[in-house]
């Protein structure tokens, strides 16, 4: 056997082990992997229920419904369609309506989502990165101005940061 051959089998060899862990890897993180949604998405994908997704919008005006134990009724919206979120637990400070939310959990039978995490843009200058495009994409996001949204930029935790917090 020559040089040649023998460090073609090595690196055929390498090659077929860093594919195998890659597809290891992969499989193991594809039960724990959550693709983000707008209320649109839904409705017109047609998403089987007890699916795991992340839902993303806006909390619609007039939906927020406090029940007892803690559960929270309120609707998630991108102003083209409506999705009836229910939470159990509290929700962050800064969960109110008109603002963008990202709520994780499950789609039940009757459209209806059952929420078990949900987040709240934490100021004026933040808004998940799918929110986002998502808003864009309908029309509602608007560059600078008074009433506008920041400018998006890419952030670590894949949100976007307003001008505050460029560098």
């Amino acid at each position: 056997m020559t040089r040649k051959s023998r460090r073609l089998i090595l690196i055929a060899a390498c090659g077929s082990v860093l594919a195998l862990a890659v597809g290891l890897i992969l499989f193991a993180m594809s039960g724990s992997i959550v693709f983000f949604r707008s209320p649109s998405d839904i409705a017109q994908q047609g998403i089987a229920p007890g699916t795991r997704l992340r839902l993303g919008g806006l909390v619609k005006d007039g939906s927020l419904r406090r029940g007892p134990d803690q559960t929270v009724d309120f609707a998630v919206t991108d102003t083209n369609a409506t999705v009836e979120v229910q939470y159990k637990g509290l929700l962050p400070d800064l969960f109110r309506e008109g603002q963008g939310v990202v709520a994780e959990g499950m789609l039940e039978p009757g459209g209806r989502f059952r929420a078990d995490t949900v987040l709240a843009k934490h100021d004026e200058s933040y808004m998940p990165r799918e929110v986002a495009d998502a808003l864009k994409a309908q029309g509602r996001w608007q560059e600078g101005g008074d009433k506008g949204g920041p400018k998006p930029v890419t952030a670590s935790n894949g949100g976007t940061l307003g001008p505050r917090s460029e560098r």
